[in-house]
């Protein structure tokens, strides 16, 4: 039994060891979730608290950018420039890119209870089909995953970027239990990875992904203790930003981003 238990424990840090190596000078560096809940509506806009944390990321790793994944729905995914507030850094900004995924063999953004299990289980064992996603970002629909890719890269070469672009998925989750539903944005997360790592790397960083939040994020107590309140109110239009008032210079720059994109935001 204990050389089992040995054998066991080598195996894990063999493939433990084997992910971290192959993603040391890797293009992407996979953080994980990014949030459980919606806390304000819409999802990513100059100053939305996710978007100053994505900023901090960002900045706590030396990156210009960062690349945040979801499920599309009604949004045309803006990349835009997120103003840094993190004490001690000189970096003032920071550009955020959005990518979003469409499954044409799904069913939407769907509740545990909609998942077809088998199908879930097909995409964990051999990763995703080719051409079975479309992918949506700064408003173009991509039908390939390189020419997604491709357009991710381009804009962070514009926006200096230097080492591996930071990835999370947004994770947000509208009706679910958030500990169990891994939430919006985590099929392409994984697609990701096993794309540009290979299966094994995928199921590493996709579990340390699940557990970065609760590591890092501070709003993971409000999120989770609140959670079906938030969820009630995000459900109910209550959590909607108002880009109407617009009364300052910045309120005016919310609502110019938000008559090209917001608007259509989910």
């Amino acid at each position: 039994m204990r050389w089992i238990l040995i054998i066991v424990v080598a195996i894990i840090a063999v493939i433990i060891g084997y992910s971290y190596i192959t993603l040391l000078n890797g293009p992407i560096e996979p953080l994980g979730r990014l949030s459980f809940v919606k806390i304000q509506n819409p999802d990513m806009y100059p100053g939305h608290p996710h978007s100053n944390l994505l900023a901090q990321y960002a900045v706590e790793r030396g990156s210009n950018c960062i690349l945040v994944v979801h499920y599309a729905g009604s949004s045309n995914y803006r990349s835009y420039s997120q103003e840094v507030n993190v004490t001690g850094s000189n970096q003032s900004e920071v550009f955020i890119i959005e990518a979003a995924f469409i499954d044409t063999q799904g069913v939407g953004s769907a509740n545990l209870n909609q998942i077809n299990f088998t199908d879930s289980f097909k995409v964990a064992l051999f990763g995703v089909p080719d051409s079975r996603y479309k992918y949506m970002s700064d408003g173009v629909l991509y039908n390939t995953y390189d020419d997604m890719m491709a357009h991710v890269n381009a804009l962070a070469v514009e926006h200096g970027q230097q080492g591996p672009i930071p990835m999370v998925w947004h994770g947000s989750v509208r009706s679910d239990n958030p500990i169990v539903n891994p939430g919006c944005g985590f099929p392409l997360y994984f697609q990701i990875l096993t794309k540009t790592y290979g299966i094994i790397p995928a199921y590493i960083y996709t579990i340390y992904g699940l557990i970065f939040p609760y590591l890092y994020s501070p709003y993971r107590n409000y999120e989770l203790s609140n959670a079906s309140e938030l969820q009630k109110l995000y459900n109910q239009g209550d959590l909607n930003f108002d880009f109407k008032n617009v009364t300052s210079n910045t309120d005016r720059y919310y609502y110019n981003l938000s008559d090209q994109n917001l608007s259509n935001y989910d």
